[in-house]
């Protein structure tokens, strides 16, 4: 049996339609921060449950619903999900993660270290310089993980 979780980051306030149809059949959605407008969330929570995290512009009332930094166990699995890697200060092998979600750069990247995975769905809102917009997916399955960056090709 597959569990999809949807991987968005760094929306600063645009939902875009592209990324609606790629999470569109998604198990989960984690956002890794500078969401800027909580409307995001209540449109991503009308696809998936959403384990969301606040950003570094992220500086509103609202935004203290949100932590700095997330655990979540899905599918077996356990995330830790933070805004910006460079900030990392957990032991990743002492708690158990199997995947670090953050974003921030703005730049997609699916790395696996030492068996632990790292994604960085780059990112889903304006674009930044000449970056991807970018959403991740990843596929728990009984023969592993499955990470994907989904290049939504907006002009």
């Amino acid at each position: 049996m597959t569990f999809t979780i949807g991987i968005i980051s760094d929306t600063h306030g645009l939902l875009r339609p592209e990324v609606l149809r790629v999470l569109a059949y998604v198990d989960q959605i984690i956002h890794g921060g500078d969401i800027s407008d909580p409307e995001i969330i209540t449109a991503l929570r009308r696809i998936a449950p959403v384990t969301a995290i606040r950003g570094n512009v992220n500086t509103g009332e609202w935004a203290t619903e949100f932590a700095e930094t997330e655990f979540v166990r899905l599918a077996g699995r356990l995330f830790y999900v933070l805004h910006d890697l460079n900030t990392l200060q957990v032991d990743a092998v002492a708690e158990g993660i199997d995947v670090i979600v953050s974003g921030h750069s703005h730049v997609p990247k699916i790395a696996n270290v030492d068996g632990l995975l790292y994604v960085n769905p780059g990112s889903a809102g304006r674009r930044c310089f000449k970056l991807p917009i970018t959403v991740a997916s990843l596929e728990v399955t009984l023969d592993g993980l499955k990470p994907i960056i989904h290049d939504l090709e907006v002009g």
